[in-house]
């Protein structure tokens, strides 16, 4: 009997960005058949009435499919962006001045010669002279020279560095300066409210710069009844815990790192939040270009510390965009990115805008399967170890689970989980070895489909731990995916419905007896 190919067990997962070039349950569905695990929507885009649609069309792919498949929800934060401009936009020339003003006007129109709005004025009044001011994701660059005026009619005066054009919306980011602005907006707590409603698996915060931009989502979550009431310390387990599981619309925390705030408050950060997002594209913005590998390599050593799931993101496969081919460089990217051992890699308008978005997702699993098979060839996976200070018992247990991996190289690592947290620890010892994580709670599937090498699988609750054992046998052999006489540890409570502990560990060769 032959068993099924690993195409059937991805190890580092997909996401991908929905918009216009994949809202269509069709397309969704292909993308899911590709290798896409997750879906990200992006709420600075569109109105709810099309994220509905959106939701909706996944929903129904998901079902086809046959997969359990998680949707990520992105708040969009405190975005500065240029207020409104001249229809064809204003070209600025290098040694050119420059004025920023409170009020809303459009931008080269009468009285208004290079002068420009913004969608938060109140910057005007807290950057200093000689900070930066970049534009259109850091192609221009402005130098501040001092204000003028007071109160409302306060101008910034600016220098133009680097030229070019600028038309409207476009990003304003200030790496230099220290804002008062919140963490979230308006818009952010009415989308929160929007996934909590909706049965949203993820919400990532965007422009975290300490941990208490994250403590500000959880409270709003925790009074829309999607965190736990109590205080409870974040570890390496997204929050699956007793607290937690009673909760319908339990929503873990992703914060996005891409502020020089947020690496200077890196630590504090992580341990507050759920899991992290390497966002490359503004990070590279706000900080020397030339740091972001440095910095993604840092943050992504010290998740693993702590036992955080990680994601990567921002143009690992830009040019596919318009092209069907990427470029080297790119996929050299993505299999960086998967050497250091990250969860998750994530397109974004690859398959939100691009003309590719299918290809994208097939280039990426391509890249993945072949990374991941070098990997585990060569014993080139991951070294970095959760930190002793944050090591539990479930935590030890996995640990102790890679060991034995090294030792007899099973065909998978089984694991029953009452509530979604053992999986998220066996996960994080990364040892290339697919993981089949079998649940009861349909919702906690979903989000263990974000996590390195787990496949989330749909099980009524064992009567007992022999019985667990017996009905893998059955899985396994009918269909496909092993054979009688292969390895598989087995990772499950004892009694097998203990809640919050995995306690028991069985090496077992499938086909053989299960009695207790």
């Amino acid at each position: 009997m032959e068993s099924t190919k690993n195409t059937d067990f991805p190890l580092t997962k997909i996401i991908a960005t929905l918009g216009p070039a994949s809202s269509d349950t069709e397309i969704i569905l292909n993308l899911i058949k590709q290798g896409v695990r997750i879906f990200r929507l992006n709420f600075s885009h569109g109105t709810f009435e099309d994220y509905e649609k959106l939701l909706k069309n996944v929903r129904n792919a998901e079902k086809q499919s046959g997969e359990h498949i998680a949707l990520l929800g992105d708040l969009s934060g405190p975005k500065i962006r240029v207020g409104k401009v001249k229809e064809g936009g204003i070209n600025l020339q290098n040694g050119q001045e420059i004025r920023f003003i409170k009020k809303d006007i459009i931008a080269g129109g009468k009285n208004h010669e290079n002068i420009f709005s913004s969608t938060f004025p109140q910057f005007i009044d807290e950057v200093k002279k000689g900070e930066r001011i970049l534009l259109n994701d850091g192609n221009i660059e402005l130098k501040c020279l001092g204000r003028s005026g007071k109160g409302d009619n306060v101008e910034l005066i600016c220098e133009v560095i680097n030229g070019g054009l600028i038309t409207t919306a476009k990003g304003v980011n200030l790496p230099d300066s220290d804002l008062s602005v919140p963490s979230m907006t308006k818009k952010d707590f009415k989308c929160a409210k929007f996934a909590v409603e909706k049965d949203f698996d993820y919400l990532a915060l965007s422009f975290v710069r300490t941990g208490e931009d994250v403590k500000m989502l959880k409270t709003e979550l925790t009074r829309l009844g999607a965190r736990p009431n109590k205080k409870i310390d974040t570890k390496g387990d997204l929050g699956f815990t007793e607290d937690s599981v009673s909760l319908k619309n339990y929503i873990p925390i992703i914060s996005k790192i891409e502020k020089p705030q947020a690496i200077d408050n890196l630590e504090d950060i992580i341990n507050e939040t759920d899991g992290i997002m390497v966002a490359r594209g503004d990070l590279g913005v706000e900080m020397d270009i030339a740091e972001v590998a440095v910095l993604q390599k840092k943050i992504i050593h010290m998740c693993q510390e702590h036992g955080r799931p990680v994601i990567v993101a921002t143009q690992m496969l830009e040019s596919m965009i318009n092209s069907p081919v990427p470029t080297r460089a790119e996929v050299s990217d993505i299999a960086n990115a998967i050497f250091d051992g990250v969860d998750s890699v994530m397109l974004s308008g690859e398959t939100a805008i691009g003309k590719y978005p299918d290809k994208a997702v097939q280039m990426m699993k391509r890249v993945s399967l072949k990374t991941n098979a070098f990997i585990k060839e060569h014993n080139l996976q991951s070294t970095t170890r959760l930190k002793p200070l944050f090591m539990d018992r479930n935590a030890v247990v996995a640990d102790g689970v890679r060991t034995i991996v090294e030792g007899i190289h099973p065909k998978f690592l089984i694991i029953w989980t009452n509530l979604g947290g053992n999986a998220v620890n066996l996960a994080q010892q990364k040892t290339t070895i697919p993981i089949i994580a079998f649940n009861a709670n349909r919702k906690r599937l979903r989000q263990l489909s974000l996590l390195y090498s787990i496949k989330p699988v749909f099980m009524k609750q064992p009567k007992s731990g022999s019985a667990f054992i017996k009905s893998i046998d059955k899985i396994l052999i009918d269909k496909r995916w092993a054979k009688k006489g292969d390895a598989v540890i087995i990772v499950s409570p004892d009694p097998i419905k203990k809640i919050s502990v995995a306690n028991r560990i069985v090496i077992h060769y499938l086909g053989e007896s299960a009695d207790d």
